[in-house]
């Protein structure tokens, strides 16, 4: 039997899910500017709008421009990782059960995704996982208090390979701009993606930026470290040739001017 959810027709502006993400958190923060990102539309399984709607109260955050205490968010003080992007979440699900000293603020606009890490988190008891619907440059700039953040990630990112979309990359001075502001010194910026040229301006930019230096004493990239798992996806990529360049800064204190 399918796992796939068909759901009742509702009238027209009704929230999919009652008490789970909202469809536009943000809308009244609506801003001409370029997306870095690109909803997905797939279909939600059973399992997964289950838990969209049991556990969306308690472990989900619409990202809709409202202030966020984290340790609030999380009921305590640990450090906290923001992960923009997770897809189905299996590699943040490893990474939290593998470190649960540390919070990770996992956010995505993919609903099943959304869905499928709810249900891990809870399979695993895992209570360092937090999921955000939602555009991550506001949950940044509008949401998260400045020095808020131990760390952040970004994990095969859209590469927008096109030329002419270039512009839509997340990573970005300006992103970096933002991102410094809520992240302490000593936190770590770790990238990582599978196509090469943005691997090259990653690290062109990243090392460019004065909040941000190189872990790796040559400036280069660095391997993967243990920490982030090898995904099926990723390990499909590695056996047709592809090359996956991870790249690890660290927030520094900059001088007073």
């Amino acid at each position: 039997m399918s796992d796939s959810l068909n759901l009742p027709k509702r009238p027209k502006g009704t929230p999919r899910f009652p008490d789970g993400p909202q469809p536009d958190p943000a809308g009244s923060h609506f801003e001409r500017r370029i997306r870095s990102f690109q909803p997905r539309r797939s279909r939600v399984t059973a399992g997964q709008a289950d838990a969209l709607q049991r556990l969306w109260g308690e472990w989900g955050l619409d990202v809709d421009g409202r202030d966020v205490d984290p340790a609030a968010l999380f009921g305590n003080e640990r450090p906290v990782v923001l992960e923009i992007g997770f897809g189905m979440g299996e590699a943040t699900a490893r990474m939290a059960a593998g470190d649960p000293a540390t919070n990770i603020l996992a956010v995505d606009v993919h609903t099943p995704g959304q869905g499928h890490l709810l249900s891990l988190a809870e399979r695993e008891g895992l209570d360092n996982v937090r999921v955000g619907n939602g555009d991550a440059i506001i949950l940044l700039r509008e949401m998260l208090p400045p020095d808020s953040l131990s760390g952040l990630r970004v994990y095969f990112p859209d590469p927008w390979p096109k030329k002419r979309h270039h512009k839509r990359r997340i990573i970005q001075a300006e992103f970096l701009d933002l991102a410094a502001t809520r992240l302490r010194p000593g936190a770590l910026v770790h990238c990582a993606t599978d196509w090469e040229p943005y691997a090259e301006q990653m690290l062109e930019v990243l090392s460019a930026h004065p909040a941000f230096e190189n872990t790796r004493a040559d400036g280069g990239f660095a391997p993967r470290p243990d920490f982030r798992p090898l995904t099926r996806f990723e390990g499909q990529g590695l056996e047709k040739g592809h090359v996956v360049n991870d790249l690890l800064f660290r927030r520094v204190q900059q001088p007073e001017r």
